[in-house]
């Protein structure tokens, strides 16, 4: 069973604009923690996103002012928003569903994101 799904990857020019999208797991979205993780050709996975079911977020220093994570909690839906997009943030994207509380910590298959011209 598939417990997230991300969309909206795809190909995109340096400094484009794509929005991500990851459905998610319906009985623990809204106390869950939900991140954004990269994963570039030959680098470690890394988190470049977050929020908390509170709306507190967190950002890698990599991509402050030019990402925005935002969660919609009736559509059970955590979305990436990336602007001024730049060939280094070429990776596969991942999205994470966390919650102590409920005891889960699921992942997405990955959705990729490719920045050239």
């Amino acid at each position: 069973q598939v417990q997230l799904v991300e969309s909206g990857g795809g190909l995109v020019q340096p400094g484009g604009s794509l929005r991500l999208s990851c459905a998610a797991s319906t009985s623990t979205f809204s106390i869950s923690t939900m991140g954004w993780y990269r994963q570039a050709p030959g680098k470690e996975r890394e988190m470049v996103a977050s929020i908390r079911h509170t709306g507190t977020t967190a950002y890698a220093d990599s991509v402050k002012g030019r990402f925005t994570i935002s969660r919609d909690n009736a559509k059970i839906t955590v979305y990436l928003q990336m602007n001024s997009l730049r060939p280094a943030d070429t990776a596969v994207y991942y999205c994470r569903q966390q919650s102590t509380y409920y005891g889960v910590d699921y992942w997405g298959k990955g959705t990729l994101v490719t920045v050239s011209s």
